[in-house]
């Protein structure tokens, strides 16, 4: 039982750490290790993912929002489009053949991931976007900001709010579909779409997972798929990985970080595919 704990800690130690860095959140390392390496039923594999990414997002958000560089106003407003999309994939999800989604999926990760790739090799932060004319609702949101950086503070402006919102609708749903969290969509619409930094990107989606898991945690937990002795060791590792990422982050460059992304999504794209068309989701 205790080799377990230390296999389970030592794993969550580094999941905490890639989903701080990624804003991928821990369940993407987690699962797999709880299923295919330990054998852990799915359920409550899933359970403890869940605890996982709460843990993730609560020790990076705290590190984040001391750091400034986090945009939480943002992240709250995309969050309903995450959530109203989450509703609508629950609600479609017997009639949706969810292992050709699955695949579709895996192949839209992939591409991303070779953008991922292709910006990482950028000597300096060109997604950095200039200013530019504002539509109403940005105003009001006051959907602009400033990120530490080693050459002082840059400043940035959110853009195309509407594609944005579209794609996290989109990420919402597969969620619900799934079963799966949809941080790898949030951080490219984010990054791609809406032209956010790629470190703000990461942290606000960071935030935002930690909302969507706490909803459906809540749900598990009620079925008895939450197991303490599985949960433990996780959620203690994984936070402080989190906070070792966080740190990380703030102090790495943003073409290191795309491209630890691009593999990170590379994986989650091929396990995504094998699963759809194995049938196993």
């Amino acid at each position: 039982m205790l080799i377990f704990i230390a296999i389970l800690f030592a794993g969550a130690l580094f999941a905490g750490f890639i989903g701080s860095l990624t804003g991928l959140g821990g369940g993407v390392i987690i699962v797999p290790l709880l299923t295919i390496g330990m054998g852990v039923d799915i359920h409550y594999a899933i359970g403890t993912s869940l605890i996982s990414v709460i843990a993730t997002s609560s020790g990076a958000t705290s590190a984040y929002l001391k750091e400034g560089i986090l945009n939480i106003r943002i992240g709250m407003f995309l969050e309903i489009a995450t959530t109203l999309g989450a509703i609508a994939g629950a609600a479609i999800a017997v009639f949706a053949p969810t292992q050709a989604i699955a695949v579709i999926f895996g192949f839209v990760l992939l591409y991303s991931a070779i953008v991922s790739f292709l910006k990482s090799k950028e000597i300096v932060d060109k997604e950095i976007p200039q200013e530019t004319k504002s539509g109403w609702l940005i105003e009001l949101l006051k959907a602009k900001g400033t990120y530490p950086t080693a050459n002082g503070f840059k400043n940035y402006t959110l853009q195309n709010l509407g594609g944005g919102f579209i794609v996290m609708t989109f990420a919402g749903i597969l969620s619900g579909l799934l079963g799966i969290g949809s941080g790898a969509l949030k951080v490219i619409a984010m990054d791609s779409v809406m032209k956010i930094p790629f470190k703000v990107s990461t942290s606000t989606s960071n935030f935002m997972i930690g909302v969507t898991a706490a909803a459906s945690a809540g749900i598990y937990l009620n079925r008895g798929y939450i197991d303490p002795v599985l949960s433990m060791p996780v959620m203690v590792g994984v936070l402080i990985g989190s906070l070792v990422g966080a740190k990380f982050l703030i102090r790495s460059h943003t073409k290191s970080i795309r491209l630890v992304f691009a593999i990170v999504i590379t994986l989650l794209a091929f396990e995504m595919i094998f699963n759809g068309l194995a049938k196993n989701i």
